[in-house]
């Protein structure tokens, strides 16, 4: 579950900034000496990227943004084997969740995506809930601006648990709504122009951006749409070592407005496997009560009513 909900907070500090959707052997495309697009500064690019997201306006007057789709989990095999361990509660091993397989049930399906439904809430200020619907459960993680929970009925923890030091500090550092390259100067953020790549067959302004806390991200532009088509995510701890993130980002679509990317891949360097994130809907500005970002609860199920037995005759 760690590794579906991370797609999610990779872009939950903005939805702007998680939707990647390449392939690992199509859409990472090393530096090319040979690319070229319109020589135009840093501040320059920026201000045609915010004016091709809908406008800065636009993107201000954003109070709520709700999404809503489906992401992947992995392949068939181990995504289903994940699944009965997590069924399995706390202590459940491989062993014993193959074990526990109804006999008979079809096998896995190792060549596709396992899906999982999921949801996003956003509000100001530093307000969201991500929900996503896992082994039959629902797991929550929510932040009120200043504290974060989260709930994990899937291995068997009924109560919502307190962020960690780093989850806490990782999600107050995150940028609003609007993302980190709309007003950018009004956060402290510099930002530079480090290059022109290749993304995806077209040319890319890599921009590199230094926040006012000292942390720098690197977003590449379309030259040609000024959309941001690949976004640095945070460095990942995998096997032992740590791994660079992108997120690219395509199918973008008119919300009221404003342009928002429709599918989204994330790429760990040195993996072959990616994970897709779709949406299936987005709503700006709409109603979310404050009561959407406190502390979660967990919902008991309703008991199985038993039937009441029923006097059968008998012929003697």
């Amino acid at each position: 579950m760690s590794r579906v909900s991370y797609s999610l907070r990779a872009s939950g500090s903005s939805l702007l900034g998680i939707m990647v959707c390449l392939c690992f052997s199509r859409g990472l495309v090393a530096a090319d000496s040979k690319v070229t697009a319109p020589n135009l500064s840093a501040a320059q690019i920026v201000e045609k990227h915010v004016a091709a997201r809908g406008g800065l306006q636009a993107w201000r007057a954003v109070q709520t943004l709700s999404v809503a789709g489906k992401m992947d989990a992995g392949y068939g095999d181990s995504a289903a084997r994940s699944r009965r361990i997590a069924e399995g509660g706390l202590g459940a091993s491989a062993k014993r969740a193959h074990a526990n397989r109804v006999v008979g049930a079809p096998d896995d399906k190792g060549d596709q995506q396992v899906q999982l439904p999921f949801k996003l809430e956003m509000k100001r200020p530093h307000k969201s809930r991500l929900e996503i619907e896992f082994a039959g459960k629902t797991a929550v993680q929510v932040y009120d601006g200043k504290e974060g929970w989260k709930l994990r009925p899937y291995l068997n923890r009924s109560d919502a648990e307190p962020f960690t030091a780093a989850e806490a500090k990782t999600q107050s550092e995150k940028t609003e709504i609007e993302g980190p390259l709309v007003d950018y100067a009004a956060k402290g953020t510099k930002v530079e122009l480090a290059g022109i790549e290749a993304v995806a067959g077209h040319p890319a302004y890599k921009l590199k951006l230094t926040m006012k806390g000292g942390d720098t991200q690197q977003i590449w532009i379309d030259s040609q749409s000024f959309l941001d088509v690949k976004v640095e995510g945070v460095p990942r701890r995998m096997d032992g070592k740590m791994h660079k993130v992108w997120v690219l980002q395509r199918e973008f679509r008119a919300v009221q407005g404003l342009q928002i990317p429709f599918v989204c891949e994330t790429v760990v360097e040195g993996f072959p496997q990616t994970h897709a994130l779709t949406l299936q809907s987005a709503v700006v500005n709409g109603a979310l009560d404050d009561a959407r970002f406190s502390k979660p609860k967990m919902v008991a199920a309703a008991a199985p009513t038993v039937p009441t037995p029923v006097p059968v005759a008998v012929n003697h």
